[in-house]
């Protein structure tokens, strides 16, 4: 007697359960692609570093200035939250072309569709950990107060790099079907950039400072930020971003298990 075909949605967890656990094969990809890019260059990725931390050296002085704040804790407020921008908006670009860019993996191999998305999110927490020597300076520098809130950090990040398995999911079927799609993402993603307190923060918006706890964004940047200038956690910002994860999660199955077939079609 035949046995019934597995339903779209079992595929899908399988999918998933596969994907991460090919760990010899998406930790590798996301590497060549870094590697491939910075192909023949001495410093490699960090020339990333180098321009990011400019960009943080010269802005952090000038916009410390223009805002009337204190130069240390202003300066490691920018530089992390530069940092921690630099993977966010990183991992919704790069989402959008999870499928689009493994177009010749997808035809020519047999691999679980989510070791493509996993090459994407690591290969920008690899740069992400290249430009962690900015934040390690600066804080070496500055010396703001540490304790055990800094054991939430790599939590936070972890926490991040899971949000980033289903955004990639969701974002690279959307977009390997409708290929308008990633500009409009990029561009929302530039605008976010001015409305999130990366370089400016939410006491500047006075009795409007709840304005920033309508941002998603705010809030994952503030699990990591918060720990590491030594503040005490907000449980808002936690309680937000395990809200988004499990929603995220959520409609990312339900697309993931009904158009998991198609995208090598769409891509």
């Amino acid at each position: 007697m035949l046995s019934a075909p597995p339903s779209r949605f079992r595929l899908a967890l399988e999918d998933l359960k596969d994907g991460i656990g090919s760990i010899h094969v998406w930790p590798t990809l996301g590497w060549l692609e870094i590697k491939q890019r910075y192909r023949r260059s001495m410093l490699g990725p960090f020339w990333l570093t180098i321009s990011t931390g400019f960009m943080i050296a010269f802005m952090g002085p000038l916009y410390g200035k223009m805002f009337g704040q204190p130069v240390s804790s202003y300066f490691t407020y920018l530089a992390i939250s530069f940092v921690v921008w630099i993977l966010v908006s990183g991992l919704i670009n790069d989402s959008c072309t999870a499928f689009i860019q493994a177009e010749g993996y997808i035809k020519q191999t047999k691999l679980p569709l989510t070791v493509y998305v996993l090459r994407t999110v690591w290969k920008n927490f690899l740069i992400f950990a290249h430009n962690l020597a900015i934040v390690v300076l600066v804080l070496v520098f500055f010396q703001p107060r540490m304790d055990w809130h800094l054991a939430l950090v790599p939590l936070a990040v972890l926490m991040i790099f899971v949000n980033g398995i289903w955004a990639g999911i969701l974002l690279g079927l959307i977009c390997a079907r409708f290929r308008d799609i990633p500009p409009i993402v990029s561009s929302l993603v530039q605008l976010a950039f001015f409305l999130t307190p990366v370089f400016w923060t939410p006491s500047m918006l006075g009795r409007h400072q709840w304005a920033a706890d309508l941002n998603p964004l705010f809030h994952y940047m503030e699990i990591v930020r918060r720990p590491l200038m030594g503040q005490d956690p907000s449980l808002l910002s936690w309680g937000v971003v395990l809200a988004i994860t499990f929603s995220g999660f959520a409609l990312m199955l339900a697309l993931f298990q009904r158009f998991r077939g198609r995208i090598a079609y769409w891509v």
